[in-house]
């Protein structure tokens, strides 16, 4: 085991320098060959290896990738591939990393935190622990990196065991911090300094030329708006487009042949295809449309989404390979770069993304097999025992029964991902019935918190590790005093075109419409409470989670409001709420209707 000195002083190494330079794979020379001129010239071939918001995901997460990128799809429909888990993702990085005699792997973000059961009980140190294992060699810092504060955060790059956190740290191993370099060149301290580096030089030598691959990290601007004040107190989040354009410069004047920007924000496409562009919308477009055209690649995420555009078809001016692999190590992409060693300059670039396809499982709807129309990965031994190792020792809060579920418990997904569907219904239920005692008359929920369906066992059985799969976050509750119209207002935020649409799930008693041809700040036509209309200038108490309470998600409404209560854990009324009857059904009407265009 590497001791926390050694950590901190490879942390310290230049910048050009390969972080566990042993499993790097610069081609060397060839002693005593001859180049011909004709080799001399050659592209060198680099390949990039991309992965996005891991979130702890140790096990296969039991879900899927849907493609129609398989023979036959447009006579047989979709595929639905089931996918993930640490030790199958390792294989399948290692099965693109070998068809690449050059290469860096990469990832855009969320590495941590919203994890599984058998990470987050350790604060994730399994986690970075894995993503050593895998062989990442740089990563973008992610909004999700700062849930734990920055103290934390620094404390997953260097490792030790210092104590930040209500969790104890170390608990089954020393923790050796990441081999892998973060790089946020867009986040800044109260100092103007530097949290992490900005960006990295790597360079790799093919016969008598070398080539250098420039990167850059950075988070979104938003992450104010998605993570707690207390994580991030003190910190600057800089305009993404302007940052990169400050770094390329930086890069090309120490020789950069290609530049390659890990960007913790991302898009969204029309099409059921992991290799396709359809219909790209999302904020990364404004962020590209301003950045330098220099920038080769853009490998990005945040928004749980797979795809590959060439956007020079959307941008003629901005020639950029743009890139994501979806969630929870579900795809890996393989990126190709040809690089002209003499021009100094990417010749050739491509990229494809991979499902990592692994085990089989019974998802809301029904069994996901196993298919021949993609590979189907093996789990790496080294990774599948160290992550038996945590998951052994979590077992005792997973296995643990809370109560009955009659039949699985859907959340909004492909287009209504921005609802929280009956699974939301029933967490705003549980939420209402957990603060009633601090006069809650209404609850929120924000589908964007809901990370999975929640399946019950074949007798219906949920256990503590189910429902910490839905809500991962460790969030308290609030119940505040707000207004009829503040009611409205908050609601209104969630269809203002900042950032993605967010439909508030609502508790049962509580019934509204929206209208999204209308304008910004009008979109909500109608509110009623056990079947009466909302009066604008009476109040209410209203339970949400902490992070709402305090912004979250840009519902600012909801922050600083008076008569603040603190109750109970989400997971703890979750819980409460099964342990109240015999078996649970949760609740399939929609609380939030749609009315007019869309």
């Amino acid at each position: 085991m590497v001791s926390v000195a050694g950590l901190l002083a490879m942390a310290a190494q230049p910048l050009d320098a390969a972080p566990h330079k042993a499993r790097h794979h610069a081609a060397q020379s060839h002693k005593g060959a001859k180049p011909t001129a004709e080799q001399a010239v050659a592209p060198i071939e680099v390949g990039i290896v991309a992965i996005n918001d891991f979130h702890g995901a140790l096990e296969p997460p039991h879900q899927s990738v849907i493609t129609t990128d398989v023979p036959n799809a447009a006579v047989n429909g979709p595929l639905q591939v089931p996918a993930g888990g640490a030790a199958w993702l390792a294989s399948a990085l290692d099965s693109v990393r070998a068809k690449h005699r050059n290469h860096l792997t990469v990832a855009a973000g969320d590495l941590i935190s919203a994890s599984q059961l058998a990470s987050s009980l350790y604060l994730d140190e399994p986690a970075i622990g894995v993503l050593n294992r895998l062989g990442l060699d740089y990563a973008a810092v992610g909004n999700h990196e700062f849930d734990r504060g920055r103290k934390e955060l620094f404390r997953m790059q260097v490792g030790g065991c210092a104590r930040f956190t209500t969790r104890q740290p170390c608990q089954l191993e020393d923790f050796e911090g990441a081999l892998f370099k973060y790089l946020a060149a867009s986040t800044v301290d109260e100092k103007g300094g530097m949290l992490f580096p900005a960006s990295a030089i790597h360079p790799f030598t093919d016969g008598r030329h070398t080539v250098k691959v420039g990167l850059i990290g950075l988070t979104l601007k938003g992450t104010p708006d998605l993570v707690a004040p207390d994580g991030i107190k003190g910190l600057t989040f800089r305009d993404e487009a302007d940052t990169i354009n400050a770094e390329v410069p930086k890069l090309k004047a120490q020789g950069a042949d290609a530049i390659v920007v890990l960007i913790h924000q991302g898009g969204k496409t029309d099409q059921l295809d992991p290799n396709g562009c359809a219909d790209l919308t999302g904020d990364i477009k404004g962020i590209l449309d301003r950045v330098d055209p220099r920038v080769d690649v853009v490998v990005s995420g945040h928004t749980h989404w797979e795809y590959v555009c060439d956007y020079g078809k959307i941008n003629p001016a901005k020639p950029f390979l743009l890139t994501s692999a979806g969630v929870y190590g579900k795809e890996v992409t393989d990126i190709t770069l040809m690089i002209d060693p003499v021009a100094h300059r990417v010749v050739t670039k491509r990229a494809h993304n991979l499902i990592v396809q692994s085990l089989p499982y019974t998802s809301a709807r029904g069994p996901v097999s196993n298919t021949n129309l993609v590979p189907q990965f093996q789990p790496r031994a080294d990774v599948a025992d160290y992550v038996k190792r945590y998951v052994d020792a979590s077992k005792a809060f997973t296995a643990r029964a809370i109560g009955k579920l009659a039949a699985p418990a859907t959340k909004g997904e492909g287009a209504n991902t921005s609802t929280g569907g009956p699974l939301g219904n029933m967490i705003a239920d549980s939420q209402l019935a957990a603060t009633r005692n601090a006069g809650a008359q209404i609850a929120f929920m924000n589908p964007f918190g809901v990370r999975t369906a929640l399946v019950p066992a074949a007798d219906g059985t949920i256990t503590f590790g189910d429902i910490y799969a839905v809500q991962p976050f460790n969030n308290v509750l609030i119940t505040e005093t707000l207004t009829g119209a503040e009611i409205k207002a908050v609601l209104e935020q969630g269809f203002d075109d900042r950032g993605p649409e967010e439909v508030l799930t609502p508790s049962s008693a509580f019934r509204y419409a929206f209208d999204r041809s209308k304008p910004v700040g009008s979109r909500i036509t109608g509110m009623t409470l056990d079947g009466k209309p909302l009066d604008p200038a009476a109040r209410y108490r209203v339970t949400i989670n902490n992070f709402l309470a305090q912004g979250g998600d840009t519902f600012t409404v909801f922050a600083g409001k008076p008569e603040a209560v603190t109750g109970p854990t989400d997971l703890d009324a979750l819980e409460a709420w099964f342990k109240g009857a015999d078996k649970r059904e949760a609740p399939v009407e929609v609380r939030a209707t749609a009315v007019g265009q869309p």
